[in-house]
């Protein structure tokens, strides 16, 4: 007979592990091995009855402390260990992932649980783009998409038109059945999906001819889609009802639609801001003797007179002239203007002529700035 494997180093854990950790060793590697995640896997399906069975003891307190002691021994009704553990085990197998996982762990790996019941249709998922103004001022669009829907022909049952499903007989109906097998510790009970109907409970035996029994057919459609004013980039809509169809009477999936804004060649828009961000070149004329500019917005544009001696970098702020929040439309944001002084370049000779008189003209203290700067400089 096969030496038996320490039941701490089948779950990977020392013989301090708390019992949380044991939990989380135990759920891990089970997950991995579950018979209904790896169909047809003698070794997955061995190394699954090990990992419970070493879970079994050690999570018991009684157990551990016997197996602690005496180690296997504790519980072979053949063996002389003084200790011998008395008494068999009977679990449910199922019982022990729904105290991990809740009662729908069975249909992640295809089915502990019956499948005969009404299930939800899947989510579709696909993007679109729009410019930069239109997702502003929100814009519709017609989509094309795939999806499953409930057959016509039979109306989603999947069988010949005047016919309908049979309760398995293999199962009674149920989507499972349980196994039980005897082992060291007694007989352990699982409960498995049902191979036969695989887990819907029914059996059809003349299929739709139109959905091959599938309850669903695949068609293309189209859909409006109304992109809402202020939405930004990146962010999704979601449009109920208009997934894929549900099986067995379960309710229609969601269409779900990411949103990609194209960039502007003028305005920026901060990720989670309402407001635009606009640089703004104005000349060095305009900054230094005031004057009128014309600025571009999203809906238009917009005069301004600049005040005189107007410094570079100067933000200004339209009110009302940034972007709608998504979520509020009453809410709109500023455009923040960030007036740029254009040095000029190529100047003619006449035009440097000037500068330099201007220069002498002025001298070193026409600016009470440039004073307070350099005796910030000398530390004064």
């Amino acid at each position: 007979m096969a030496t038996k494997r320490d039941y701490y180093e089948i779950l990977g854990v020392n013989k301090n592990a708390s019992d949380d950790d044991l939990k989380k060793a135990y759920r891990k590697l089970a997950k991995a091995c579950h018979p209904d995640a790896n169909p047809g896997n003698k070794e997955a399906e061995a190394r699954f009855k090990e990992l419970s069975e070493a879970y079994s003891v050690l999570s018991d307190a009684q157990k551990k402390a016997a197996y602690d002691q005496f180690g296997h021994a504790a519980f072979d009704q053949s063996s002389g260990g003084g200790g011998g553990f008395s008494g068999g085990m009977n679990f449910d197998m199922g019982d022990i992932f729904d105290s991990f996982f809740g009662d729908g762990f069975g249909d992640i790996f295809g089915g502990t649980r019956r499948r005969g019941g009404p299930r939800r249709g899947a989510d579709i998922h696909t993007s679109i783009n729009v410019k930069f103004e239109e997702a502003a001022v929100g814009v519709e669009r017609e989509i094309q998409i795939n999806a499953n829907e409930t057959c016509e022909t039979c109306r989603g049952s999947g069988a010949k038109q005047g016919t309908t499903a049979e309760n398995c007989k293999h199962c009674g109906g149920s989507g499972q059945k349980r196994v039980a097998q005897q082992t060291m510790f007694g007989t352990m009970t699982s409960v498995r999906t049902c191979e036969i109907c695989r887990g819907e409970g029914k059996i059809i035996k003349d299929l739709c001819s139109t959905c091959r029994g599938a309850g669903r057919v695949q068609k293309s459609k189209k859909i409006k889609v109304t992109v809402p004013k202020g939405i930004e980039n990146g962010q999704s809509i979601r449009i109920s009802g208009k997934g894929e169809a549900g099986e067995k009477g379960g309710q229609m999936g969601d269409l779900l639609i990411t949103v990609y804004v194209g960039p502007h060649k003028l305005f920026i828009r901060p990720q989670g801001s309402v407001n635009l961000l606009l640089e703004m070149p104005i000349t060095m004329t305009i900054a230094s003797l005031g004057g009128e500019i014309t600025i571009p917005t999203l809906d238009g544009q917009e005069k301004y007179t600049v005040k005189p001696g107007t410094q570079p970098g100067t933000k200004i702020s339209l009110r009302g002239k940034g972007v709608p929040n998504v979520k509020n439309n009453r809410i709109v944001g500023d455009l923040i203007v960030t007036l740029n002084v254009v040095i000029p370049t190529g100047l003619t000779e006449r035009q440097r002529q000037l500068l330099r008189e201007f220069a002498e003209d002025v001298g070193d203290d026409y600016k009470d700035d440039k004073k307070g700067f350099f005796d910030k400089f000398r530390g004064k």
